[in-house]
């Protein structure tokens, strides 16, 4: 899922309503009286717990937030992600439900039954989140549940879809205008686009980073790496994140420093074939990583390479600079929104780029050093589980109203 900053005061301090949100500041209880827990229901993501992306891992951290601060929640869940055994996570309810197993249908064929299950579970508030999920917006909304819907970047874009699937994001787009009870985008990027091109409103909402030190260093010894001595990618193995010019980069650096390649992608088989089979030797691929081994791999890394051109807020350049990774970024608005002026940039389609960034940073590993600080306190400022998690109650408080 992806996500993007904007300027959130303390935690422990509700945030204010946009005046273009549409809805009603929640004025706070009366003396003595105490608002009851609020039932809110999370769908439309693989589910959790996170072992896949961003969507999944967001889902978990305001779940888990929400459920502590007295609410209710379930998160909707896909059978063939979500063990038969789990069926609470951090306190929160897990629905599993079938789908189908393809490219186009996983999603879609999910959320749609999700959605109809959750029409008649009395829910206060639901959010839904995939911009193309807005068909299924509807149906809770029919039955009275107000129903936000998060559309994270501009999907349409994205090269892994064939002609049908950009036409489906681009009606998806549109349909998300109007359909559900508010809209929430993830980045200012996102933001103007939506009230530039269609007029629409939405509430920004951003992504968030904790970053805790790993229990263990598990990982990095099964992988042969020392902390502070390799550099890391993490994203989907999918063409508009570039991984395949990230390899082309590396051959002309210097040095014998692994590049650590975190990801993977269904349905992309011949695409990661294409550029894994003419890696080099430093090169290392150890698939999806979650948790702690993916704690120990942010917190260890030299630098952190942000190839991707498509999206809003990215959660692993987030949790990058949370970390205080010296941060190499192609050259993206969205992408200079979230990283700001500490950040070296690079232009993807220019691989020679890249490579003259990853040599500049072992070149001057003291100013890389300097420039990692600087991402984590700007990453301090920004971003925070506690205050999104704030938002996204006063958010669903508005809604329930």
């Amino acid at each position: 899922m992806a996500l993007n900053p904007s300027e959130q005061g303390p935690s422990e301090l509700e945030p204010s309503v946009p005046k273009d949100s549409g809805l009603k500041e929640t004025l706070p209880a009366e003396p003595g009286r105490e608002r009851r827990g609020l039932k809110i229901a999370l769908l439309g993501s693989r589910g959790i717990p996170a072992r896949y992306g961003g969507y999944e891992t967001f889902m978990e951290e305001i779940a888990g937030r929400l459920v502590a601060l007295g609410h209710h929640v379930t998160v909707y869940c896909r059978s063939h992600y979500t063990r038969p055994d789990e069926r609470e996570h951090l306190g929160a309810r897990l629905v599993v439900l079938p789908t189908l197993r393809t490219k186009y249908l996983d999603t879609p064929v999910h959320t749609l039954l999700s959605s109809l299950h959750a029409a008649f579970a009395r829910y206060d508030a639901v959010l839904v989140v995939n911009s193309a999920n807005a068909l299924f917006v509807p149906i809770t909304r029919w039955t009275g549940i107000p129903t936000a819907l998060h559309v994270d970047g501009i999907e349409k874009r994205r090269a892994k879809w064939g002609a049908l699937g950009r036409w489906v994001y681009a009606l998806s787009e549109r349909l998300a205008c109007f359909l559900p009870t508010v809209l929430v985008t993830d980045a200012d990027v996102i933001q103007a686009h939506y009230q530039s091109r269609y007029g629409a409103d939405s509430r920004m909402i951003t992504y968030g980073v904790d970053p805790r030190l790993p229990s263990t260093l598990g990982v990095l010894d099964r992988l042969g790496l020392e902390p502070g001595k390799f550099f890391l990618y993490v994203s989907r193995f999918e063409p508009e994140n570039n991984p395949d010019k990230l390899v082309t980069a590396y051959r002309d650096v210097s040095g014998d420093l692994p590049l650590v390649m975190v990801g993977d992608a269904p349905y992309a088989d011949d695409f990661i074939r294409s550029f894994r089979e003419r890696a080099d030797s430093r090169v290392l691929f150890p698939g999806a990583i979650y948790g702690e081994g993916y704690r120990e791999l942010q917190s260890g890394a030299l630098a952190y390479i942000q190839a991707t051109e498509v999206g809003g807020t990215h959660p692993a350049l987030v949790e990058a600079m949370g970390y205080g990774n010296c941060l190499l970024v192609n050259d993206a608005p969205e992408n200079r929104e979230v990283a700001g002026e500490p950040a070296i940039y690079f232009q993807a389609q220019q691989p020679a780029t890249l490579s003259q960034a990853m040599q500049w940073v072992l070149d001057h590993p003291d100013e890389a050093l300097e420039r990692g600080r600087r991402s984590a306190e700007r990453a301090q400022e920004r971003y925070s589980w506690d205050a999104v998690t704030q938002e996204y109650q006063q958010l669903f408080s508005e809604m329930a109203d």
